[in-house]
Formats: C-alpha cells, sequence, structure tokens
C-alpha cells in the first residue's frame, strides 16, 4: 500500500541530489585546476587562509568527491543521505568562504547553490521517504 507522499518533497530531494553532484564536480574540476597549474588563481597577501593554491587544489578535489557521492547518495532518499547532505553542503559553503578571495565569483555561486540544498533537503525533508524515491 502507497502513502501519500509530496510531490515537492520528492523534486526537491532529486533537486538537491542533482545540485551536489553539479558542485561536486565543480569542486573537483577547480582542484584539479589548482593542481595542474599553480598560477592559475591568484594568491592574497595578509589573509588568514593564505594557502599555496595547490593545497586549496587538494582541498576542492577531495571535497568534491565527497559533495559527488553524497548526492548520487541523495537518490536512495534515506534520512542518513538528505543528514549527510546538509552537513556537507554546510561544509562546502564554508570552504567555498574561505577560498573566496582566490575566485569571488565562483565561490560566491557556491556557496549559493550550497544554501539552495540545505533549503531543498530541509524544508520537506519529513515529507519523502525511501519508497517515494
Amino acid at each position: 500500500m502507497s502513502e501519500n507522499r509530496s510531490g515537492m518533497a520528492v523534486g526537491f530531494t532529486f533537486f538537491a541530489a542533482v545540485m551536489m553532484i553539479m558542485i561536486g564536480m565543480f569542486h573537483a574540476i577547480a582542484g584539479l585546476a589548482a593542481i595542474i597549474h599553480d598560477a592559475f588563481y591568484t594568491t592574497p597577501s595578509e589573509y588568514l587562509f593564505n594557502w599555496n593554491p595547490s593545497t586549496w587544489g587538494w582541498i576542492h578535489l577531495i571535497l568534491g568527491i565527497v559533495v559527488l557521492l553524497a548526492g548520487f547518495g541523495l537518490f536512495t532518499g534515506a534520512v542518513w543521505a538528505r543528514t549527510v547532505g546538509v552537513i556537507i553542503a554546510l561544509i562546502s559553503a564554508i570552504v567555498s568562504f574561505a577560498w573566496l578571495p582566490y575566485y569571488p565569483i565562483f565561490a560566491l555561486v557556491l556557496i549559493a547553490i550550497a544554501v539552495i540544498i540545505i533549503w531543498a533537503l530541509t524544508a520537506h525533508g519529513r515529507d519523502i521517504t525511501s519508497d517515494a524515491m
């Protein structure tokens, strides 16, 4: 017997999953760009997180892979996947904020998408179970 589930909840969860896969790829590409070509990003002077661009590259590459995997996990519809998705999106936003002086517009886009993901996963999380996906 099937329960009546909110189509909007399912849609927002799918949207969040696709967005997480997308920003995971964005983080990974940004990381690879920094690892392969150190001079691609400008290095700000006098900044708290003034790390070598290749260090930022490894951070973004690893974070990108984790975000990508969390995005695929959201397709299961499990509560743990939504919880992990919110935590990983929060970490993505914090890392993007710390990376802001290196590539400002791209960092702002990543922060905005992470906020949208967090909203999508928390606004209708109760309305969906793994059967709906």
